[in-house]
Order: C-alpha cells, then structure tokens, then sequence
C-alpha cells in the first residue's frame, strides 16, 4: 500500500506547476487521470528535449498517470467530466481563473455534484487579487516575486533562477495544500477549495530577505553565493574550481582556521566573532582565496570532510546524476516508455519506511487509457466510447 492509494485525483493542469503536483501524488499511489484536450494534449508535449518525437521534459513530469482526452468545449464532455466528479476526490487545475466557471465546472458547481471534493486551483496570481486575471509564467513570477533581485553576482544584473522555482514551489505548495484538504476531510467529511498563487509562493521563499528588510530596512541585493550573515559561508577558489564552505559557527570557524593552517585568524580582531566576519567578509574571501588556491577541489574536500566542516563541490549536471550519494538514494530512476525506451528521470525525493512512492509507469501517451478509464469510472461500452469520439467529445 501506499499512502495515496484509492485517492482519485482528475489532472487538467498542463506544462510544469499543476503536472508536478499531481505527479508527487502518484508517485504515492493516487490514481491521477490525466485530461488533456483532443490532438494536441499537454503543452509541454511539444517542449523538447525530445526522445525521437516523444518530449522527455513531458515525460519527466507525468509519470505513474493515465492520459485520457476530454474537449471540455462540447457540452457532452463537461456532461462526462460531471460523472467523473462524482467518484473522484481531487480535481486539480492550473487555468486562467475563470476558466473553469465558463465550462460551468467552477468549484461552486462541482462541489453541488461532490460536496467531499477537493479542488485545487494553481495559477499565476490565485483567486483573488487586483492580479488575478494577469496571465504568467515563471520567470513573471520569478521576477515580481523579488527572488531574482537577490540573484546573481554583487553588482551584477537580477538573474533568473536556474531551474524553473517559481513553478516548482508552487506544485509543491498545492500539493502540500490538497494534503492538508484531503486530512481536513478525513475527520469532517467536508471538502474544499485549495487556491494556490504562484506570486504567493515566491514570497513565501524569501524568508531571510524579508527578515531583513523588516528589521533594518535595507533592501537586499544579489551577494553572488555567500550568505547574508553567516561568514565564511561561500565558494572559494581552489587550484581546478571551487569549493563550498559553510563554517556556521565559531568553533567551525576555529576548526578551519587550524586545518588550512592559519590559527591567526581565529584571534585576528576583524574575524573574532561572526558578526565581525561578516562586516569584513570581503577582506576574509581574499585571504582564504588565497589558501584555497594552493590544492584541488579533491584535496581539499577530503581534508574538511575529515574535520567535520560542511562543504561541497559546485557539482554540474553530468556530476550530480553519477554522485554516489544520488546514486544510493534512487534519486536517478528508468522507466520502459511505449515509444522512446528506455529513458531516465529524477526520482522520488520523499522517503517513507512504511509506505513508499515509486516511479512504476512511464508518463502516457495521448488518450492513450481513454476507453480504460470511461469504462473504469463511468461503465461505458467500447461502443459507446467509439460514439462519444465520432462526436469530438474525446
């Protein structure tokens, strides 16, 4: 079993935010039935890299659900897609608020047809808000959300995040939010609308910059990859690249001192206490620029590893997918899809003793469960199914 098993959950959400989320729910059991418009499906079907003409960024998002088609246009799908509410618990979307209400399967309708569903709605702006007819995309939210602000090298231009963040924490908020709705119905019996704003979530994230400005009223600005007030707490350059170090405290700081043999700082006046390191962090990151240039990334990890000293090294992709730790933990994962193979993906992050996620099936074709699912939920004929197509419904 897993924790999400007999949870059905019906997926409108297309590209990155909604597909995500749902796909955090199967990979725990739910049965997500993915409802993609006829012929052209997910957007992000046509969004490379592909794997001959299967995109692999598709495929990476909605493994472990079914595909079906529905053209929620025709009044005979929006009929079917009433039927399915009623046996279904979750209905996830991420269209334009509004949307919904003009097909008439707006919350306040279906929650007349299922008064236990849950419906979660991930948008750019939420439900509410002088936004909220705003369309966005990532890098929209990314950018008001004031994370790019705080991104990038002193002194350099705002720098967009380098994965997609703004989409990311918002799948993982409306996830967390249909948790927490499905937990609620669990004791009550009642369901509830779930209302996720991508712009919400960023803010939400920034917590140190808030922190900051609240208190001192000083606007943060990009500080390359140190941190704000803990010191040294940053890349530095050894022989062949860069080193991650974080000495978090002062006997961490005392510890380093004595390992890259300078146990003068330790006692030096503008390095004494955190706070003093941190008003001179930039006379600090050229002498231990300095030590660090003398020996490898290597060299140097093994020697703080052993001194129990947090670092790291500034691992590229091709790095990260072989790392031994990843490699232990299932981070990298296979799935045999129907037209592109073999192909490999992130895994599932959560790791649960008794009731484990698991990435079991490829992400789907196109409608490729269509007939499977009509006949699953709402008992339908191949007949019928084959007439509902020959109208355009499917």
């Amino acid at each position: 079993m897993k924790p999400l098993q007999g949870v059905v959950v019906l997926d409108l959400t297309r590209v990155l935010a909604g597909p995500y989320a749902a796909m955090m729910m199967a990979d725990f059991g739910a049965n997500v039935i993915k409802i993609e418009p006829p012929g052209v499906g997910d957007d992000s079907r046509a969004f490379g890299p592909f794997v001959g003409k299967e995109s692999a960024y598709f495929m990476s998002l909605n493994r472990n659900k079914r595909s079906m088609t529905l053209n929620l246009k025709h009044p005979e799908a929006r009929e079917l897609f009433k039927e399915m509410v009623k046996k279904a618990d979750v209905v996830l979307e991420n269209y334009r608020p509004g949307t919904m209400e003009k097909f008439g399967l707006g919350y306040e309708e279906l929650k007349k047809i299922n008064p236990k569903i849950i419906y979660a709605a991930c948008s750019g702006f939420g439900h509410t808000g002088p936004y909220m007819d705003k369309p966005a995309y990532d890098v929209i939210v990314q950018a008001m959300g004031g994370i790019m602000s705080i991104t990038g090298q002193e002194n350099g231009e705002p720098t967009r995040v380098g994965a997609s963040i703004g989409d990311i924490t918002a799948g993982l908020f409306t996830m967390i939010g249909v948790m927490m709705a499905l937990y609620h119905r669990s004791i009550t019996g009642e369901g509830q609308k779930v209302d996720v704003g991508m712009l919400d979530c960023q803010v939400a994230i920034l917590e140190n910059a808030i922190a900051r400005y609240l208190t001192s009223g000083v606007v943060p600005k990009p500080l390359g990859n140190r941190h704000p007030s803990i010191t040294p707490f940053e890349a530095f350059t050894a022989k062949d690249g860069y080193v991650i170090v974080g000495a978090g405290n002062d006997r961490l700081w005392e510890k380093l001192c004595n390992l890259i043999g300078r146990p003068d700082l330790v006692a030096d006046e503008r390095f004494v206490t955190n706070a003093k390191r941190t008003q001179n962090v930039k006379e600090l990151k050229v002498i231990l620029d300095e030590v660090f240039s003398a020996k490898t990334v290597d060299e140097w990890l093994k020697e703080l590893e052993e001194a129990g000293i947090p670092c790291g090294p500034i691992n590229t992709i091709d790095r990260v997918i072989n790392d031994p730790q990843v490699q232990a933990r299932n981070m990298i994962v296979e799935t045999d899809h129907p037209v592109a193979g073999k192909v490999k993906m992130a895994g599932v992050p959560i790791k649960m003793s008794a009731t484990p996620g698991a990435v079991e099936r490829p992400a789907p074709l196109l409608g490729q469960h269509t007939e499977e699912i009509l006949m699953e939920m709402l008992g339908l004929s191949a007949e019928e199914v084959a007439a509902l197509r020959a109208k355009d419904v499917l």
